[in-house]
């Protein structure tokens, strides 16, 4: 994903701060993968019957929301499969010539992996579908009457492309990959398997509880507790006793302000907010945004989604209202009958 220009520890976006232990801690085959068991089975499947046509592996597309492991994954395809990798992504191929470039550059087999796909521009992706489809790209030389058409072959290609908007993809270029994955939220007990496994690299002793307290403030994410386990592995190291128990992870996550749920000082201060001085909602997102500084976009994009799937904001066509399980989770008391969700 692109860099978060503000970081924020619950965001599931990556940041300039997570590059630093995140490449050491990606999984580099499918048996060290965990989680997406589903996604994992399918996906052998596909590799082993690649492999024993020596055929490249049809092209892939992977959705579902940030920091679930798309990345990650691309990786373990090229690895299986013995192949290179080149990784980039949507916005960065600026012109049609840039996604010739990396395309004429790639050996037989090899994987391009291009995250938020859905933001390739409408004459980037024209360029693509031939390359999918024939292994081909078609170049215009010249302008006016005596422009022509070359058509350069080019080597088989898998193409991974990761989004967490799947619905913005235009339909010509879905329809293109003939595997479509979906990645789906971690149970806490996955994110526990993961954060033990991780923090055997870091080298930090962890046990059973205090890995579980991490994963189940992790918002079901593994990028999340990732930044969690290294923060509370400081904490245990100062002042705890080295091995992350239970203690430890509670002390450090309230002190990093991450209730029971994951929810951080932002997304309280949202609904305090809306609660005090909006009476819960229904309140406009713009006046939502003015209320806590933030800007709408950002609102929208990385807080709400958590928020409304625990159930505590809702939309209506009037606004955003705060949940009757929002104002539980934050011990307040409604007033009057406003809200009935």
């Amino acid at each position: 994903m692109a860099e978060n220009q503000d970081y924020r520890m619950m965001s599931p976006d990556f940041s300039a701060a997570d590059s630093d232990v995140e490449l050491s801690l990606r999984p580099k085959t499918l048996d060290e993968y965990i989680g997406q068991e589903k996604v994992k089975e399918n996906l052998k499947i596909y590799m082993d019957a690649a492999i024993g046509r020596s055929e490249p592996l049809d092209h892939v597309l992977l959705y579902g929301p940030p920091g679930l492991g798309k990345t990650t994954l691309a990786g373990i395809i090229a690895n299986q499969m013995g192949v290179q990798i080149r990784i980039t992504s949507g916005p960065a191929i600026e012109k049609p010539g840039d996604l010739a470039a990396l395309l004429t550059n790639l050996n037989d087999g090899d994987v391009l992996f291009i995250d938020e796909i859905h933001r390739l521009s409408r004459s980037v992706e024209e360029v693509l579908y031939p390359a999918m489809e024939d292994s081909a790209i078609d170049i215009i030389i010249g302008k006016g009457p005596s422009a022509r058409s070359i058509r350069l072959d080019l080597k088989r290609f898998t193409l991974v492309g990761a989004t967490t908007r799947a619905g913005q993809l235009t339909a010509p270029l879905r329809d293109r990959f003939g595997v479509v994955l979906r990645l789906e939220l971690y149970t806490p007990y996955e994110l526990a398997q993961i954060v033990k496994r991780n923090a055997g690299i870091l080298g930090i002793a962890i046990d059973e509880d205090g890995a579980l307290e991490i994963a189940s403030r992790s918002r079901g994410t593994p990028r999340i507790a990732n930044r969690l386990l290294k923060r509370t592995r400081d904490f245990a190291q100062v002042v705890g006793s080295g091995t992350i128990t239970e203690q430890d992870a509670r002390l450090a996550l309230a002190r990093m302000e991450i209730d029971e749920l994951g929810l951080d000082n932002i997304d309280r201060l949202l609904l305090t907010t809306m609660i005090n001085n909006y009476n819960g909602g229904p309140v406009g997102l713009e006046t939502i945004a003015a209320a806590i500084g933030e800007e709408a976009v950002t609102i929208e994009d990385v807080y709400e989604p958590y928020l409304m799937q625990i159930g505590f904001l809702g939309r209506t066509p009037r606004g955003r209202v705060v949940t009757n399980a929002g104002y539980d989770h934050l011990g307040i008391a409604r007033k009057g009958q406003q809200n009935l969700y």
